[in-house]
Formats: C-alpha cells, structure tokens, sequence
C-alpha cells in the first residue's frame, strides 16, 4: 500500500499540470502574430491551420472556402467570437477559433484585413438584379443595396462586410443559412429578415451576380486596434444584448 500512494501521488500530479491551461511556450511561439497563427494554426496546431482552407494568400479555395484577404479587421473578428461562442456554428471553424484566445483571434483577423485583395480582370459592367438593387417592398426584402453597396463593396468598421467576388456556392450556401436559421449571428436579424422571402432562384441570381464582381480593399479606417466592432466582438457574448427566441441577432 506505501508502494502505491506515492505513484498515485505522481500521476496526481501529472494529471494537474495537463489540466493547466497556462499558454506554454510552445503555445506563444505559433501565436506570436497573425500570420504564425494563420500558418501553423497557433497552439492548436497544423489541423488548425487557416491557410489549409483559405491559402496561403487567403483568397479562399474558390469553391466553399470565402475570401479573407482585404475583407474588414472587425468583420473578421466578430465571426472568430461568433464562432468560438457558438454563436455561428461550423464544426472546423469553431474547433480553431475556440483554439484560440481573443488576442489570437483579434491578431488573425488583423493579418487576414492587411493582405491585398486580387486583382480582378476587366470585366463587362453587368446591371446587379433587381432585388439586389432595389429590394420589393411588397414582399419585404430590402435592397442588398442599402447595407452592403451597390457593388457588394461592403461598409467597412466591421459591419455590412464585402461580398463582391466571393465564390459562388459559398454565397449561396450563406444565403440558404440564414433563409433556414442554420445561420443566426447577424445584428438585430436583419439578414435573416431581408433573405427569407427569397426563392431559390432569386438567391442564385444574386450570387451568381456577386461572385462575377470585383473585390475592393477594406476602407482604412477598419483596423483592428481600432474598431469599435472589435471590441464589442471580443466581450463575451452573454454580456451583449440578449436575443428574444423570435428573431436572430448576432450583436
């Protein structure tokens, strides 16, 4: 019995430092900046590595993987809590985003908002659809138009992001999630709102139109350190306005 106390001591032991949840050095080296997370995917590891999926320049895969380069440091920053939250759900973007801690995310999103957007190709000026332009009133959809601009250029300071020269199917898998609930992170359900009325036609139609768009630089303003929406995404999301069960909102 005096045998086993001490080796049930030290396996104690050893349990307890494996529960410390203390960065270890290993862990600081790979987040030291943005771009080591973005490569070696922080204290997560390879598995976790952003440009597995985003590429090394974060252009995304072209397919379902979006665009990162150039998009808003706030907008970037929001849907890393969003997903680490749960708040927006994806099985491999929550697992890396929850491997990171605000700092990290905060620093990822930055690298990710200071790379170059692609250079597009002249391409014919084609006149966006007419829902996208306009909206129908009659049916409650609200003009993309009036959040997101006329070209999908986006707003900037971390809200009404660029959509222009997304891929495809990811657009349109994004505007099915937020038709059927299965995407619920937008502020005060206004996405969730303008998108419901939309057959599905009338969703390929508008992102087939912006994926043929090109991609514009995020205005100046929206960097990291001083974005008001990223320190609003950083606070945990209990301490946001709470959500009634009948609508989405991701503020």
């Amino acid at each position: 019995m005096r045998a086993i106390l001490p080796t049930l001591s030290l396996l104690a032991a050893i349990g307890a430092s494996g529960c410390d949840a203390t960065p270890g050095r290993t862990d600081r080296a790979f987040s030291e900046t943005g771009q080591t997370i973005a490569m070696s995917g922080g204290p997560g590891g390879a598995a976790n590595a952003c440009f597995t999926c985003h590429g090394l320049d974060g252009q995304g895969d072209g397919v379902a993987a979006p665009r990162l380069a150039g998009l808003d440091a706030g907008y970037l920053q929001k849907q890393m809590e969003d997903y680490a939250s749960g708040l927006r759900q994806d099985a491999l973007m929550t697992r890396v985003a929850k491997g990171l801690d605000p700092n990290g995310r905060r620093a990822v999103a930055a690298y990710y908002a200071s790379l170059p957007v692609p250079a597009a190709a002249p391409v014919p000026v084609s006149p966006a659809p007419a829902l996208y332009s306009r909206g129908d009133p009659a049916r409650g959809v609200v003009a993309c138009a009036a959040c997101h601009g006329d070209r999908g250029q986006g707003a900037g300071d971390g809200g009404n992001p660029q959509i222009a020269g997304q891929p495809y199917a990811y657009t349109l898998e994004q505007l099915q999630r937020w038709k059927t609930g299965a995407r619920r992170n937008d502020p005060r359900g206004v996405m969730a709102a303008a998108v419901r009325p939309l057959s599905d036609p009338e969703a390929r139609e508008i992102a087939l139109w912006l994926s043929r768009q090109p991609a514009s630089p995020a205005r100046a303003s929206a960097v990291a350190s001083g974005s008001a929406s990223v320190d609003a995404a950083a606070r945990p999301a209990a301490s946001r306005e709470t959500r009634r069960p009948d609508r989405s909102d991701g503020a």
